[in-house]
């Protein structure tokens, strides 16, 4: 990957995803725009895959490995009072530099699966309005599912800016959004009833394996105290759950899994800030798979980072097809703008 390319990866990511959002990696990423050794070293990244995201989350998962480095102290995950983020980068590249090999090794073997537990916050209100269409139970598949960790949305608990709950509301792990503009979502008080659930993923991360632990968590930037502990809630929640995680691609092996699906229940595939990642004929190989299926049953495709930022609803009942923009979300789901119009987001029950 050409020098070039990768630094306009890090100066869109520093403005587009960092600035307000994470000093830290505002600031590294900005710098290492202008640093060819250390453009070089993100060059190894994986194809396909978020380049800064991954460069950064090599540095942190050996840092939690316990890299002893001076680095470690501009780290809110590690330490408890951080460094000024401004004195950060010679001590970042030197860390580079000092294990190029290891954080290479990394690059090449690993891939940005940030199992984002708040993003559920929009998939809820989205499976509600497709269970009120169809009132049949739901089952669900995930494309791109890391742990599984979005696969059991229906057993937590939700709030947008008021006391009100929805969701499992005895759930141990509670999750908050704003809901900005006018437009307000459908929510049933409890979750629509979930009979199976199967994720894939051209690697399955076992939240058994420490090493497959620590890097979700190192995925995780550094201040974002409050995702930590969200990850962690929902990865003891998850440990109750029966969910068929599945390795392999998630496009060629959806027809198979789909026909073992009860018929009494509608299909829900699914997948949150993955489909960047998937190249151009495989989306369109998806979207084909998903038309054959509706020509048999009802089927729902919810997704976003596949022709833009939005989150899109697709789906077909009865044989007929719709096509809906649901939402503007945030990438860390801190807050949603919902789109449905009132006829169909702001249904009453």
């Amino acid at each position: 990957m050409e020098k070039k390319i990768v630094s306009n990866r890090f100066k869109s990511f520093a403005v587009r995803e960092c600035k307000g959002v994470s000093d830290l990696y505002e600031h590294l990423a900005l710098n290492v725009a202008e640093d060819d050794e250390l453009l070089e070293i993100a060059s190894y990244a994986r194809p396909g895959q978020s380049v800064p995201n991954l460069l950064f989350g090599a540095v942190q998962y050996l840092l939690l490995k316990g890299k002893e480095h001076e680095l470690r102290e501009y780290y809110g995950s590690i330490v408890k009072n951080p460094k000024d983020f401004k004195q950060s980068f010679p001590y970042f590249r030197d860390f580079c530099l000092l294990y190029r090999k290891e954080i290479i090794s990394v690059l090449k073997n690993k891939f940005v699966q940030t199992n984002e537990v708040r993003r559920c916050a929009y998939l809820y209100p989205s499976f509600c309005f497709i269970y009120h269409l169809v009132k049949q139970p739901l089952s669900l598949i995930e494309i791109g599912t890391s742990a599984g960790l979005q696969l059991i949305w229906d057993q937590y608990c939700y709030s947008y800016g008021s006391h009100e709950k929805y969701g499992n509301i005895n759930s141990t792990v509670h999750i908050t959004s704003e809901i900005k503009g006018e437009c307000r979502p459908f929510l049933l008080p409890q979750s629509p009833p979930v009979v199976s659930r199967v994720g894939i993923d051209l690697h399955i991360n076992h939240l058994s394996n420490r090493e497959d632990y620590l890097w979700l968590q190192a995925l995780i930037w550094p201040e974002h105290r409050e995702r930590m502990e969200l990850f962690e809630q929902a990865a003891h929640c998850l440990k109750k759950q029966p969910i068929h995680l599945i390795e392999g691609d998630g496009i060629e092996l959806l027809p198979e899994i789909a026909r073992q699906i009860p018929e009494n229940t509608s299909i829900c595939i699914f997948h949150t800030h993955v489909a960047n990642q998937i190249p151009n004929d495989a989306k369109y190989m998806l979207v084909e798979h998903i038309k054959e299926l509706g020509k048999t049953r009802d089927v729902f495709h919810l997704y976003n980072n596949m022709w833009d930022f939005k989150l899109h609803l697709d789906y077909f009942i009865d044989g007929r097809e719709y096509n809906e923009i649901v939402a503007e979300t945030d990438g860390h789901a801190r807050w949603f703008r919902w789109e449905l119009g009132e006829n169909k987001g702001s249904l009453e029950a």
